[in-house]
């Protein structure tokens, strides 16, 4: 197929080199100069005209920061693709700017995916993305052999949002799921355990799912450097608390824990993983960063 990448940046770029591989016909584009000759140097070709490629691919997919970015590129996408084309966006963005691109789209006869992923930009140089997927049937048939480049997992969960919503769900639990390790590693370490000591018991216990034992890599090191940044977190718990908002539904550990991730940004570290709320909770029980 003739695909067209949108956003090769640290989640597009292995998701375009991903679809190159499995043998499809890809163009990219990206806003950055720097994004685009690295994109170049792995062995993509970089459209010169992006209005062009698009008017000729079969297939668009983006990977963009924010709703204002999916804006401005569905806007570009209805402009130029062409009537029956498919246009796939992989972001994390509100409810309300998705379905205010699926008007756009529609009006100009362009099928829209929301075709969320679960996982971080280690994940996705593995092609180990879970993908959600929401938006006409007959388009996510199409291009779910693209989809399959991008992980093992694929669900389809309706005609709408409903892949938007269900990442905002998974979301929500990794947030709070740091959440939980701050506190409880804060508890353990005040009453006298050792760091070491409780990352092998909590890998080995009840508790220990995934992205648990995911963390426990690097934290039981004091590693911090991020897969997902604390601004980054914070960005996506502003959705899920409007998602709450919108459907009347409480999200009051949620609105904690935004406030946690906001406490790590005054004191610093704003560009670390999302755990670093660990040191936040850490420091209000004076105990010191450093074992």
């Amino acid at each position: 197929m003739k695909v067209h990448v949108i956003g090769v940046g640290k989640m597009g770029l292995p998701m375009a080199r991903h679809l190159a591989a499995a043998g499809h016909s890809v163009t990219v584009s990206d806003p950055s100069l720097e994004r685009c000759q690295l994109a170049r140097a792995q062995g993509l070709e970089v459209s010169t005209s992006p209005a062009a490629a698009m008017a000729a691919a079969e297939v668009v997919l983006s990977s963009l920061p924010n709703d204002a970015a999916l804006l401005a590129v569905a806007a570009q996408v209805a402009a130029h693709a062409h009537v029956g084309a498919i246009y796939v966006d992989t972001s994390t963005v509100s409810l309300q700017a998705s379905a205010e691109a699926a008007q756009a789209l529609a009006a100009k006869g362009v099928l829209y995916l929301r075709c969320t992923v679960s996982g971080n930009n280690k994940m996705a140089e593995a092609a180990q993305l879970t993908v959600m997927a929401s938006g006409p049937r007959a388009a996510y048939t199409t291009v779910l052999p693209l989809l399959r480049t991008l992980g093992p997992n694929q669900f389809y969960l309706g005609e709408a949002e409903q892949a938007r919503l269900m990442k905002l769900v998974v979301n929500l639990m990794i947030a709070q799921t740091s959440a939980m390790l701050a506190e409880a590693l804060t508890l353990g370490r005040k009453g006298g355990l050792a760091w070491r000591d409780m990352w092998q018991v909590l890998t080995a216990s009840a508790v220990a799912s995934p992205i648990v034992k995911a963390k426990a890599v690097q934290l039981v090191e004091r590693d911090f450097r991020p897969t997902f940044t604390v601004e980054q977190m914070i960005k996506d718990l502003d959705l899920i608390l409007n998602a709450g908002e919108t459907h009347d539904v409480p999200l009051m550990q949620t609105a904690m824990t935004h406030q946690l991730m906001c406490a790590a940004v005054v004191q610093g570290d704003a560009l670390d993983d999302y755990a670093a709320i660990i040191k936040v909770v850490e420091r209000g029980a004076g105990i010191p960063d450093k074992l």
